[in-house]
Order: C-alpha cells, then structure tokens, then sequence
C-alpha cells in the first residue's frame, strides 16, 4: 500500500487544485498500511497482528447458486479457453485503469498523459471527465485500507467528497455497459467499506458511486446512498455471517 507522507501531501494541496479544477487533497483520516497473503485459500490483509479476509474473497466465497451457474453457463458458453482469456484481458485492462486514475489523482500526471490513443488511458480520462471533474471536491485518500476491526478489510480506490457528500468512490471497467440489478456485488463491496469506515473512524459516510467505463467508452455512473446504503451494509454483513459460518469462524 502506498503511503502519503507529510511533505508530499503538502505538494498535493499546491499542486492538485491548478489541474484538477476545484479537487483538492485533504488528509482528514489516517488510513493504515498493510500487506497481503493467501492463507487456507482466502485472500487477507495484515494489519499487525491481524489477518482479515479481504471483502471480495468473502463476496465470491458466498455468491448464490444462481450466480455461480451463471458464471459456469457462460464458460460453457464461451469455451473454457476463451473465458479465461477474455477475464484475464479484463483484469489486466482493469488494473491499468486504475494505475492511471491513481497517478492523476496523485497529481504524478496531467491531462496530457492520457492523450494516446491506448483504450485503458482512454477509459480513465472518460472517468476522469465525466465522473471525476466537478464532482469530486476534496480527496481523502487513494487505494486506501478500510478495515472492520476483527472481521474484515479491502481497498477502497478512492474517499472523499463527492457531489458534497462524504463518499467511497469505486472505479470499475466492463466489456459491456451495466444494469444496477446486476451489479449487486459492486454495491456490497462499497458499502462494507463505507460501513467500515465509518466504524473506525466514527465518520458520516452515507454514500458510495461507482464509476463505469466500458471498452467501447461508454461512462455510467452508480451510486447507492442514504436508507438504500444502509440495506446494503446489512447485507454484507449476512454475508459475512455465512462466510464465517463456512468457515468455522463463528
């Protein structure tokens, strides 16, 4: 996990409002660092002397038969062979994505970076454009650590005020655009880390958006806030129980 120190979050709060519009770097929370490790198949961040199941491993561990026949439908589907390259590609394509929108939120790079025509830089200026750009006012932190004390962690892309709320911000790519009925697990993963958050840091964070590009650059934007947010939170949280449950936690 990257840290911010003092001296460089200084640079930021000169540097970031001349070419982010009104964004402006405010190191309000204290997120902590950590590392991460596989043990008995389960994908965990350490925090000291914990080792917390990551939010996806717990999400993907406790998906619905009906989701997991989907998923095996479409590799039959597909062909095996070309599932997995098509997954791969997206995962590869996904993790560029977010390598840039980190750099430019970091103020590493400007608009000028995005200007060749690879799709994954271009995938990031449309988030940046329409998502980003008079809408995200104050950062509090990128890639950073949410944690439940003694239940669970992951990564949060990015925290801050968005559209004057104190918000999780989460930046997704998909080969095709999304419908909110089928994106249920996009919304559990940033409300577990809007609940944790929350938890640990006594804050008010009572909405999360979710920010699309697909591979042709169409922008879509999701956001679950308020009492729909917090039936989400309860939802993981079953989740969690279940997750637990299967795994002799409880």
């Amino acid at each position: 996990m990257k840290e911010i120190n003092k001296s460089k979050n200084n640079f930021f709060f000169q540097k970031i409002p001349t070419i982010r519009n009104h964004m402006r770097w405010n190191k309000k929370y204290d997120y902590p660092k950590s590392s991460r490790a596989t043990e008995d198949g389960i994908r965990r961040y350490v925090l000291g002397e914990a080792k917390l199941p990551s939010v996806t491993s717990i999400l993907d561990a406790t998906k619905s038969e009906e989701d997991k026949a989907a998923l095996a439908n479409w590799r039959e589907r597909t062909g095996h062979k070309e599932a997995e390259a098509i997954t791969k590609a997206a995962s590869s394509r996904g993790s560029q994505m977010h390598s840039y929108l980190e750099s430019f939120l970091l103020g590493r790079e400007n608009l000028s970076f995005f200007e060749d025509n690879e799709q994954y830089k271009k995938m990031a200026k449309e988030i940046i454009d329409k998502g980003l750009t008079n809408r995200l006012e104050e950062i509090y932190g990128v890639e950073c650590t949410m944690h439940y004390p003694e239940r669970y962690a992951g990564t949060a892309d990015c925290v801050g005020v968005y559209e004057g709320k104190e918000t999780i911000i989460d930046f997704k790519q998909s080969n095709k655009p999304k419908k909110a009925e089928y994106i249920d697990s996009w919304f559990l993963q940033t409300a577990a880390y809007s609940l944790a958050h929350n938890v640990v840091y006594n804050s008010n964070i009572n909405a999360c958006v979710i920010l699309v590009c697909t591979v042709d650059n169409l922008f879509q934007e999701f956001k679950i806030q308020g009492p729909e947010l917090i039936t989400y939170q309860n939802l993981f949280l079953g989740r969690l129980k279940k997750f637990n449950e299967m795994n002799n936690l409880v």
